[in-house]
């Protein structure tokens, strides 16, 4: 550089705009209730819409309405909130293919990207640097047999299972799918979770107990921290 010359400033590289629009239920900040990450701010983007109907779900206000909102829009919102783990949920996510531009600008930038799926639609195109926490559906949510089974074999290194258990019957039947399928090989998370008032997650803690089951007990934090039905938590 010449003397004299000032130095030029330094210029962030732009982002390039990502195409597209998702329907969005809400965008909120809170603690991660479930999965491996439990107890991190984590910064959710609820999507609306689910194909599924299970008769314990605690969402079922996201199944019409919503905003839509264009991809940058979305993810000015979930940058705007700073967090460096962020969950993608509904509803069901996967049903919006705009989702997958979403989730890789967010890998791109380092973010921790998880996506939470009812099991009935494929997992194959999530972004391979995301986790993907895959929801067995037991008999009790009424939905098992909308289940893809071929998901378990799409699944990752990284990727969770979580089963929410109704009963005993429930706990049963997650874990024959456990042993029989082997789904514990290699170290998976595997979580087991209680429909909330309706299995004292002390007894589920006591049969895994009793039975040795390489899972993890999986308590919904955002439910004994907040009100339970209270939304954007």
């Amino acid at each position: 550089m010449s003397a004299g010359r000032p130095e030029p400033e330094a210029v962030a590289p732009a982002r390039s705009e990502v195409p597209g629009r998702l329907r969005v239920t809400e965008i909120y900040r809170s603690i991660q209730g479930e999965s491996s990450r439990a107890g991190e701010p984590c910064t959710f983007v609820r999507l609306t819409g689910c194909a599924l109907r299970c008769v314990w779900c605690d969402s079922t206000f996201t199944f019409t309405g919503g905003e839509w909102m264009s991809v940058d829009e979305v993810l000015g919102r979930v940058r705007a909130l700073g967090d460096s783990l962020v969950e993608f949920t509904g509803g069901e996510p996967l049903l919006q293919p705009q989702v997958h531009a979403a989730i890789g600008a967010l890998c791109d930038e380092g973010v921790r990207v998880l996506v939470e799926t009812g099991g009935d639609q494929d997992i194959g195109p999530i972004d391979p640097r995301a986790v993907a926490i895959l929801d067995v559906k037991c008999p009790g949510s009424g939905m098992s047999e909308r289940m893809d089974w071929s998901n378990l074999d799409r699944l990752r290194p990284q990727d969770e299972l979580k089963f929410v258990l109704d009963g005993r019957e429930d706990y049963e039947w997650a874990r024959a799918v456990v042993r029989d399928r082997h789904l514990a090989r290699d170290g998976r998370i595997i979580l087991f979770s209680c429909v909330f008032g309706r299995l004292e997650p002390r007894t589920l803690a006591e049969w895994i107990l009793a039975d040795a089951l390489p899972v993890r007990l999986q308590l919904q934090l955002h439910k004994i921290l907040w009100d339970p039905d209270a939304r954007g938590t």
